[in-house]
């Protein structure tokens, strides 16, 4: 979805990844709509950075990381977003995991193994403030890890 002039725009389909992906995979990139439900809305904060694929079902599942214990090396929304590809494509154990219908996300990017391609900085930047975290804020669309 992407919000233009008041109006939400339905962008989940063709261009969201379906099936986790293994490592190295593609996963969307997410950040919840201004109008998320109370559940999506109290999971994620601190500027969370989060990935998941849709589902036959119209939902998405989405991993997330919102550096709940302020672990410094996660300060940066995308060592966030790492984090969360990581669990995901890992299979990891987690309580960092939510499915909800796609209208409560906003897809922003891709994620592909170590990098990162944001497609919508502005909806990145305005999650981020309204998260209080304006100042993890990537500096470039493509980010690549360990850079």
């Amino acid at each position: 979805m992407k919000l233009q002039g008041g109006q939400a725009m339905q962008t989940f389909g063709r261009d969201t990844p379906m099936d986790r992906p293994n490592p190295g995979g593609r996963a969307a990139i997410f950040v919840p709509h201004p109008e998320a439900t109370a559940v999506v809305s109290a999971a994620v904060n601190n500027g969370s950075g989060m990935v998941g694929f849709g589902n036959a079902d119209g939902t998405v599942t989405v991993y997330f990381e919102n550096n709940r214990f302020r672990d410094p090396g996660l300060h940066q929304w995308q060592s966030k977003v790492f984090k969360a590809y990581g669990r995901m494509v890992e299979r990891a154990p987690t309580t960092n995991k939510l499915s909800c219908d796609a209208s409560n996300l906003l897809q922003v990017g891709f994620i592909e193994g170590g990098e990162i391609l944001v497609r919508d900085m502005e909806l990145l930047a305005q999650w981020l403030q309204r998260s209080d975290a304006a100042d993890s804020m990537p500096e470039s669309a493509e980010i690549h890890a360990g850079r």
